[in-house]
C-alpha cells in the first residue's frame, strides 16, 4: 500500500509541474487539432479511401496524440535525471521506482485526456463512428494499452537521454512512425520497400484494428494490436528499470 501511495504522490508531483508549463501542455493539445485539420481539409480531398477522409483519419490523429505527449514526459523525466532531484527522492524513505511510476501515470492520463478533446473536436466535425457497445469498449482498451506502451517508452528514452533537449528529439521517432503507416494513407498505394514495413509495424496494427471498431467492421488485427502494445511496454518498463538502478 505504501508503494501505490508513493506512486500517487509522484503522479500529483509530474501533474503539477505540467500544469505550470501552460505553453508546453497548451502545444501538445493543439499540435494534434491543427494537423486533423491540415489533413482533413487541405490533404484530404486528395486521398482516395472507402468512406469519408474524417473517419479514415481520427485513428491516425489520435496516435499522434499520444507521440506529442510522449515528447513532454521523456523531458520531463531527462529533467529530473540531470537537476538532481533524483539524489533526493533516493534519501527519503519512499519507494524507488515511485518517480518512474509518477511520471508515467501522469503521461498516460494526460494523454488521454489529449485524445478526449481530439475526439470530441473530431465528432463536430462530422465523425460518426458505427461501433456498438462493444467495439467502443474494444478501442478504448486498446487505446488503453497504447497509451500506456508509448509512455514507458518515452520514459525509457528519458532516461537514456543526456539531457531534455536530448530526450525531446529521441521522440521524434515516435511521432514519425504514424506517417510510415496506414494512418493517413493506405499502404496499398505505397512503393513496395515501405509497404512492408508500414504493414508489419506497431502502428499499422492498432490503427487498423481502431479503424474496424469505430466503423462496426470484423478486426482480425486486434490481437496482434495488443501483443504489440504489450511487448512495447514490457520493453520500456525494463529498460526504464535497468537505466534508473545504473544511474
Amino acid at each position: 500500500m505504501s508503494a501505490a501511495a508513493d506512486c500517487a504522490v509522484m503522479v500529483r508531483r509530474s501533474a503539477r509541474r505540467t500544469v505550470r508549463s501552460r505553453d508546453t501542455l497548451v502545444i501538445s493539445l493543439l499540435l494534434p487539432i491543427l494537423i486533423m485539420l491540415l489533413f482533413v481539409y487541405v490533404f484530404g480531398g486528395a486521398i482516395e479511401v472507402d468512406g469519408p477522409y474524417l473517419d479514415y483519419v481520427v485513428p491516425g490523429i489520435v496516435l499522434l496524440c499520444t507521440g506529442f505527449g510522449a515528447s513532454i514526459t521523456a523531458t520531463a523525466v531527462a529533467a529530473d535525471m540531470t537537476s538532481g532531484a533524483v539524489q533526493r527522492f533516493r534519501t527519503l524513505p519512499m519507494f524507488r521506482q515511485a518517480l518512474l511510476a509518477g511520471h508515467a501515470g501522469e503521461g498516460v492520463l494526460r494523454n488521454l485526456a489529449a485524445i478526449a478533446l481530439v475526439l470530441a473536436l473530431a465528432l463536430g466535425l462530422g465523425f460518426r463512428p458505427r461501433a456498438g457497445v462493444g467495439g467502443w469498449l474494444v478501442a478504448v482498451a486498446l487505446l488503453g494499452l497504447f497509451v500506456l506502451a508509448i509512455t514507458w517508452i518515452a520514459v525509457a528514452l528519458g532516461l537514456l537521454a543526456g539531457s531534455p533537449e536530448a530526450a525531446g528529439g529521441f521522440t521524434y521517432a515516435i511521432m514519425f512512425i504514424p506517417y510510415l503507416s496506414s494512418a493517413f494513407v493506405p499502404t496499398a498505394g505505397m512503393p513496395g520497400w515501405l509497404r512492408g514495413f508500414a504493414e508489419q509495424q506497431p502502428a499499422t496494427a492498432v490503427v487498423d484494428s481502431l479503424r474496424a471498431q469505430w466503423s462496426g467492421l470484423p478486426d482480425h488485427d486486434v490481437v496482434r494490436a495488443v501483443l504489440w502494445c504489450a511487448g512495447l511496454t514490457v520493453l520500456g518498463y525494463l529498460v526504464a528499470a535497468l537505466r534508473y538502478e545504473r544511474r
